[in-house]
């Protein structure tokens, strides 16, 4: 069976959270990905303490696609440095497993 893997980012814009979900699905280097937001994140920019409003992108994928995940939000995402964060699913049903692994080519 696939490993699986959660991916989260963030992004400025539902639109943009949407279009990262979308073409990653479309790509196949996800299976789904779920939006959550607004959320506010409190970060350090270029010296400066900021306070922003995002939305969160979290993607299920598996860990033979993680790298053509990574390479798509790099290429995609608006930020310059955006958040990439991948963890290991410790336990999933098997049917989902398998569900995620047909759905990425996995």
């Amino acid at each position: 069976m696939a490993e699986l893997l959660t991916v989260l980012t963030t992004t400025d814009s539902a639109e943009s959270a949407r279009a990262l979900a979308a073409g990653a699905v479309d790509r196949r280097v996800a299976a789904c990905a779920q939006i959550a937001g607004p959320v506010t994140s409190v970060y350090r920019w270029e010296g400066e303490v900021r306070d922003d409003p995002e939305w969160q992108v979290l993607f299920k994928t598996t860990t033979e696609r993680y790298a053509a995940l990574e390479t798509f939000l790099a290429e995609a995402h608006t930020y310059d440095v955006p958040e990439i964060i991948a963890t290991p699913v410790r336990r999933a049903s098997a049917a989902y497993a398998r569900w995620v692994a047909e759905e990425t080519g996995a």
